[in-house]
């Protein structure tokens, strides 16, 4: 788990540093976006790579990495979302935003840490592909919750599907790093 626990920092590390110079060049703008505004952001996202994926090419620069990476931002912009409440208009201090960051990211590691333990680490063996379509099922999972009011009668909630967007997500950068998925 050790070498995990680095590949899966390694990989927040450069998702963080993209999300610290945008926040730089843009200002924290997303704090703007509704809960359903970020589920579609991730979901562009996602069916992008799945679209990559079943055509295997791409007219557009970015590649998956850059996609999956994005994801993991939006995911955390929504965890934020959801600890701060009532999107608004809003500018917020670039270290207050790295200390949301970091706080959001230990729950979504603390989450991995656990479920490895019991899982025994069987995202390893996964697919690029199932990652995609399972990101894509959480966020349905999500509609449904808003649509729900925000209630769920059995399930987790929001919030613990944005965290698994991001593991996800981290995951297939993992496996791509290590040359075990496409990157295109």
């Amino acid at each position: 788990m050790t070498n995990t626990n680095l590949q899966y920092d390694q990989a927040i590390n450069e998702c963080r540093e993209i999300f610290i110079r945008k926040t730089k060049d843009y200002g924290t703008a997303w704090r703007v976006l509704r809960t359903i505004s970020v589920v579609d952001q991730i979901f562009i996202k996602a069916l992008r790579i799945r679209t990559i994926q079943d055509l295997q090419t791409q007219k557009v620069g970015d590649d998956i990495p850059s996609e999956f990476k994005g994801i993991i931002n939006y995911a955390v912009i929504g965890l934020m979302q959801l600890h701060l409440g009532n999107p608004q208009v809003e500018d917020v201090p670039v270290e207050t935003v790295e200390n949301l960051y970091a706080q959001q990211i230990q729950l979504a590691k603390d989450t991995m840490q656990n479920k490895n333990h019991d899982y025994g680490e069987a995202w390893r063996d996964m697919s690029q592909q199932s990652f995609a379509d399972l990101i894509l099922m959480k966020l349905m999972r999500i509609k449904q919750i808003l649509l729900n009011d925000g209630k769920t009668l059995i399930s987790e909630g929001i919030d613990a599907n944005y965290v698994d967007i991001i593991n996800y997500a981290v995951f297939a950068l993992i496996l791509m790093a290590e040359g075990k998925h496409a990157t295109v």
